[in-house]
């Protein structure tokens, strides 16, 4: 049931070290401090409360329970956020053969399960490299047909209480849900559900999940532990325990585009909790607003303003945006507005597109098909820059230049579908399909593989 694989621990040079020695605790410290200047008692005790040394024992003191040390927290996290990505540096991380890396989340402090185009769902250990494959849940009536090429796990979900881990079986077309942390098989949307692949999944709350498919269908599921005990469960030569199949609440279909009505596949979906509304993009160029409660209706379609390979989508809550990213653009949209007043950003990474996206507070982070991860200042409406000290004695100051942090080479296959028609080149520049953050402990997780379709390899790397 379970295989492992060790990764190795190859280290690269990080893209830009100047001005990473002036920690929070510097730039706060000295920030109080004048040459000559006594301070009244207080204003001296104010500036005292500021410091990291005053939060630090307040913390063991308080546990957290006191206002502005709350307060001082949420400054130190911004801090962090600004400062973290020129700090980041790459350990790859080796997985064998496996085929391009499509889906992760982090399930703890140190392990991130992942979904491949290989169609393998594991679990990668970041400290040691260890690979645990999980195996997949198998559709009730066996697949006769199977499909013209290799689809994959697009998708991986926590729901909101990291209670259970939503991806696909066996069969693409087939929604998959595991208990956590043990992983166990739980149940298998296999019955009435999807005719296509599913590439995106997002949990409404604790037990219910929408999944998007490429037969332009949205189903919504229902995952109650009560519903389990009068199921019919089934297994495979007892490969697997006993889990049950269920068939969807509520699927709905995407209109269709009168451009291209062909081609309305659901490529990615986003929830709103705080307006209880799911945002889906399809591949003719819209986006779809839904009210999901115990159905799904749709609120207004909206044609976005870069139609090619919408392949990502996410949600900020705090600014209440979605974030949609297409072959080199990440568009912002406020469905409440009707004149959207955040301009596009361009990535210009060669047009390899963007294929990973993600918020945190005002920065949007960028995975791109070209190797690089990019990080957008939402509020100033500008790129991240690298930073540069002119001396000793200034500070860090921008560069000029856009922050941008180049993976590593990956693994690629050196077949005859290599040498034949890409003419045997070394190296491909690894398309970011799927990145995620382990905020608590300032890291970040990016995955991948090679552009070309016909390319097999991978790329995984965990950055700190």
């Amino acid at each position: 049931m379970v295989s492992q694989q060790t990764g190795s621990r190859k280290r690269k040079a990080p893209v830009e070290e100047a001005g990473a020695g002036s920690s929070s605790s510097q730039s706060l410290a000295t920030a109080g401090q004048g040459e000559g200047l006594l301070l009244p008692k207080k204003q001296k005790g104010l500036v005292e409360r500021r410091s990291v040394v005053y939060y630090l024992k307040g913390r063991e003191v308080c546990a957290g329970g006191c206002a502005n040390l709350r307060s001082f927290e949420g400054e130190l996290r911004s801090y962090a956020v600004q400062r973290l990505p020129e700090l980041l540096t790459e350990r790859q991380l080796a997985l064998g053969t496996l085929n391009k890396v499509f889906a992760s989340q982090w399930l703890n402090s140190r392990q991130v399960v992942c979904g491949t185009k290989c169609n393998t769902l594991f679990v990668v250990d970041v400290q040691t490299g260890r690979i645990t494959h999980i195996p997949l849940m198998q559709d009730k009536v066996p697949v006769l047909a199977r499909p013209e090429m290799p689809s994959g796990i697009h998708a991986i979900e926590l729901n909101p209480s990291k209670t259970l881990l939503a991806t696909g079986g066996e069969n693409p077309n087939s929604l998959a849900v595991y208990q956590l942390p043990t992983l166990d098989p739980v149940c298998l949307g296999d019955q009435h559900g999807h005719k296509d692949w599913i590439f995106s999944i997002a949990w409404m709350n604790d037990t219910v999940a929408v999944s998007g498919s490429r037969d332009g269908t949205m189903a919504l599921w229902q995952v109650d532990p009560d519903m389990f005990s009068g199921s019919t469960a089934w297994h495979k030569g007892g490969q697997l325990p006993a889990y049950a199949h269920i068939s969807p609440r509520d699927i709905e279909v995407i209109p269709r585009a009168s451009s291209n009505p062909g081609n309305r596949k659901v490529r990615a979906l986003a929830f709103s909790s705080r307006n209880q509304e799911l945002g889906a993009v399809s591949l003719d160029g819209y986006f779809h607003l839904w009210k999901a409660q115990n159905n799904l209706f749709r609120l207004l379609s909206i044609r976005l303003p870069y139609c090619r390979e919408n392949v990502c989508l996410t949600y900020c809550d705090e600014l209440a945006l979605y974030a949609v990213g297409s072959q080199s653009h990440v568009s912002f949209l406020d469905p409440r507005q009707r004149q959207q007043n955040i301009r596009p950003l361009c990535s210009r990474e060669g047009g390899t597109g963007v294929r990973s996206l993600s918020f945190y507070q005002y920065i949007v982070t960028v995975g791109t098909g070209h190797s690089s991860i990019l990080f957008y200042d939402i509020r100033a409406q500008k790129f991240l820059e690298e930073k540069s000290v002119p001396s000793l004695d200034s500070f860090p100051g921008p560069a000029g230049r856009k922050l941008k942090l180049i993976c590593g080479r990956g693994w690629l296959n050196h077949d005859d579908l290599w040498m034949n028609y890409f003419g045997g080149i070394e190296e491909f520049p690894n398309a970011l399909y799927t990145h995620c953050y382990n905020w608590p402990e300032m890291k970040l997780f990016v995955a991948g593989g090679p552009l070309p379709s016909g390319l097999h390899g991978n790329y995984a790397g965990l950055w700190s």
